[in-house]
């Protein structure tokens, strides 16, 4: 299995270089007329005869009198900079070492820094012939580096999983790179696996996984120092998702790779944690599965007792994520955390009501909440909160069992699912609930079609203002 996990360095970051460097100059767009009196010569007449204008991500490179490439110009709006923004930029480039010669505040050069490397992000493990573009940045003096390269590698990890195909990434993989990012981290990991999971009340994990080849199991990690303030992370972790016996139609299952995108989520998210050294005594905890077909598979109407001790009616096979989670949230409140925080491609309604770039949040901690929203702006990483509208919740009502997995209508599916996890929450423990689509659809500078993380880089700042050490 290839190692994705980077601890350190980013590759196309560089904190210095020895190279001859190429300078870049941002150049406002009302301000370019100014700049052009300025110019030499040959400078005017190359602006002129490309028609450079200065707009928003537009690129002009000069040469010097040796036909060196010395100096690029690139637009920008008044909206300023996010990440993406030097995404396109670094697409547009040849190979080199660039440095960004206009002054950058902290936050703008550390967009600058993780949009480049994002912009050289692919997926190629597969691929004969890989691209080998190489435009070094050497980042500029007011980034922070350890943050950016946390974020990268953390990124980086989140999409590699995702968009792994489950022949290689099923529930074995995704715990042999669980226990490879504990060992990079010195973390604590153990797992429970197969029928031992019915031994120690996790049934149902158990129930969802038991048709598939590769057992499934409940990995738990755990890293920092013990007194420190308990943040644990729950990832949903199903490989693969069929539907089950409520089997989905075949152009449905065509991304379900990416139905563990919560458990990448974490565990990206759990590498940017560690790399920091929070202060935080870490907890992982992924339930991971295969939702498939055999003999032995779950049925509709089939009541499982949960390890809480709630029994769930099933109403429906492919509402599955949710049932594995529910075990994993009930564990994780048993040692009255100071913050839960989950992650999972759970429901459609979310993609309706969101669309596919901006992930709903729930949560009843309003501080949480406001805090989320206000650092998503600051970050350029969307999410929303939607409401936990408990009167919903009756919508769950089973006759035969104390709760369904499914409402009785598909009005607030995403609402109502996130009621469900949060019956196994345990009471005044801070939760929230990030239901994820995990995937870009298109490609777009800095984000190519395939495995997105969604939202982490605003946790973690989230996490690094409240916990840095």
């Amino acid at each position: 299995m290839p190692n994705y996990i980077n601890k350190d360095d980013v590759q196309f970051l560089l904190k210095s270089s020895k190279k001859k460097t190429i300078s870049i100059e941002l150049i406002e767009t009302d301000k370019m007329e100014g700049w052009a009196k300025n110019a030499t010569p040959s400078q005017q007449q190359w602006i002129k005869a490309n028609n450079f204008t200065a707009k928003d991500g537009e690129v002009i490179t000069f040469s010097n009198e040796q036909g060196e490439m010395d100096l690029v110009l690139v637009g920008v709006s008044d909206e300023g900079i996010n990440p993406w923004f030097f995404s396109g930029v670094v697409g547009k480039l040849p190979d080199g070492t660039y440095k960004i010669a206009t002054e950058l505040n902290e936050l703008e050069a550390c967009s600058a820094a993780f949009g480049w490397a994002m912009g050289h992000y692919q997926f190629d493990q597969y691929l004969k012939d890989k691209n080998d573009k190489a435009a070094f940045l050497i980042v500029p003096n007011t980034c922070d580096y350890a943050h950016v390269s946390a974020l990268v590698n953390g990124t980086y990890l989140a999409r590699d999983l995702v968009n792994v195909p489950t022949c290689d990434m099923g529930p074995t993989e995704l715990e042999e790179v669980a226990r490879k990012l504990s060992k990079t981290y010195s973390a604590k990991i153990k797992t429970i696996v197969g029928d031992d999971l019915l031994k120690k009340g996790f049934e149902t994990i158990h129930t969802v996984g038991r048709a598939a080849e590769k057992e499934p199991r409940l990995i738990d990690m755990t890293w920092g120092h013990k007194d420190a303030p308990k943040v644990t992370l729950v990832g949903k972790g199903v490989c693969f998702d069929t539907g089950g016996l409520d089997i989905k139609p075949s152009g449905a299952m065509l991304t379900m790779k990416k139905d563990m995108g919560g458990a990448a989520h974490v565990l990206g998210l759990g590498q940017m944690i560690m790399a920091l050294n929070l202060n935080i005594r870490l907890r992982i905890l992924i339930p991971a599965v295969e939702n498939n077909i055999s003999s032995n598979a779950f049925r509709p109407g089939d009541i499982i007792k949960s390890y809480e001790g709630t029994t769930i009616e099933v109403g429906n096979t492919d509402a599955e994520g949710r049932l594995v989670l529910c075990d994993a949230l009930a564990l994780a409140s048993e040692e009255n955390p100071d913050l839960i925080l989950d992650f999972a491609t759970l429901t459609g309604a979310a993609r309706v009501a969101m669309g596919p770039d901006v992930p709903p949040y729930f949560t009843d901690d309003a501080n949480l909440s406001t805090a989320l929203q206000s650092l998503s702006e600051i970050e350029n990483d969307p999410l929303w909160p939607m409401p936990l509208y408990q009167p919903y919740k009756k919508l769950l009502n089973s006759s035969i069992a104390d709760i369904n997995n499914v409402a009785t209508t598909g009005f607030g599916g995403a609402i109502t699912a996130a009621l469900f996890l949060k019956h196994f929450v345990g009471k005044d423990i801070t939760w929230a609930h990030f239901d994820v689509y995990a995937w870009n659809t298109g490609n777009r500078p800095g984000k190519p079609k395939g495995g997105e993380a969604m939202g982490l880089r605003t946790v973690f700042r989230y996490l690094k203002e409240k916990y840095q050490s």
